[in-house]
């Protein structure tokens, strides 16, 4: 089975969870509603994830909201079936080209593995068109498919280009998901602008972890992107990226401390906790982080004191960029007004 911390994602959390996790015990002690509003593959908000507490969860990425209704959603499934239908997916063959093979082949995966990544996600369309599975099963099977080609693409961790080498075969294979249901009676999963929810919603722990720099995830997980909403657009440049103007994030552009702001004054909350990192202006252009640290306690401190405690961390990269002293940062504020 999948465990949800089983994606490669760039910034993801799994390293630091124990981090947080003793800062809220310390900060904040029992909590009933927490909300990871940049929430990505969602690892933050399964840690958290309890029957007792309500976890909000938010991604402005299709294929990430996929996955958080698959995994933290409650929602019935039949997990007999499913298995079988994974089943008939690994053993199934094709030869026939398809959008995904004509686009993706021979570039991130072998035109083979293409040609059957493209049959299966026709299947899944076709299942749930025919009510052969419902919306919560064709999430599982999405996530999975998604989880399983992430194992054997030819890239580094992303899609931003992939491996200009022969590929070499290899297995392909999808899993069931590790879905504890009972623990998510409670909880939402949405797919909206963070700055557009924090206006509607209510939580006792807000936890923010926005995108650091000018690396737009549209960009970077385009491929799985384009496989999840299935539209079937036109894709162009070496790296076959579709059309991603409308869902790129306002906190990987010049304008990130402003949105920052406004999510920060708008937020209905007892307690905010933020992920950021120290990469500063040490990188690359495109790796400087778009929000200092001095607009950061500005914004925060319209709400209450900041605190902000440090762990040293080693995050996943492409393997171009390294930087021994690399902290994660946790900025933290009790909401007093």
């Amino acid at each position: 089975m999948y465990k949800i911390s089983q994606r490669r994602y760039l910034g993801n959390k799994n390293s630091i969870l124990d981090f947080i996790d003793d800062i809220i015990k310390k900060e904040v002690g029992e909590f009933d509603s927490f909300c990871d509003i940049f929430s990505g593959t969602g690892v933050v908000s399964s840690y958290f994830n309890d029957k007792n507490k309500k976890i909000i969860s938010n991604d402005l990425l299709y294929q990430n909201f996929v996955s958080l209704n698959a995994f933290l959603n409650y929602e019935d499934f039949d997990e007999t079936k499913l298995q079988r239908i994974i089943k008939e997916f690994n053993a199934s063959t094709t030869s026939r080209e398809n959008y995904f093979s004509k686009n993706f082949g021979g570039r991130y995966f072998s035109k083979k593995i293409a040609k059957k990544i493209g049959f299966i996600r026709e299947e899944i369309k076709r299942f749930f068109l025919e009510d052969a599975i419902n919306l919560k099963e064709k999430h599982i099977l999405l996530t999975s498919l998604n989880y399983s080609i992430d194992r054997i693409a030819n890239t580094v961790g992303h899609y931003d280009a992939y491996i200009k080498k022969e590929i070499r075969e290899q297995k392909f294979e999808m899993k069931m998901l590790d879905i504890d249901l009972d623990k998510n009676r409670r909880n939402e999963v949405h797919n909206i602008d963070a700055n557009m929810l924090i206006r509607d919603i209510e939580c006792d722990v807000l936890y923010l972890d926005p995108p650091y720099n000018s690396r737009q995830y549209c960009d970077t997980y385009h491929l799985l992107e384009n496989l999840t909403q299935w539209k079937k657009p036109e894709v162009f440049g070496v790296a076959k990226k579709f059309d991603r103007s409308k869902i790129k994030s306002e906190y990987s552009l010049k304008s990130a401390a402003d949105s920052f702001d406004d999510l920060i004054i708008n937020a209905k909350c007892k307690y905010i906790l933020l992920s950021y990192n120290n990469m500063g202006d040490r990188g690359n252009s495109r790796s400087n982080a778009k929000i200092s640290d001095e607009e950061i306690i500005k914004s925060m401190s319209r709400r209450g004191k900041v605190k902000v405690f440090e762990k040293d961390y080693k995050a996943f990269t492409t393997g171009k960029s390294k930087h021994d002293d690399n902290k994660e940062r946790v900025f933290f504020v009790k909401v007093e007004r």
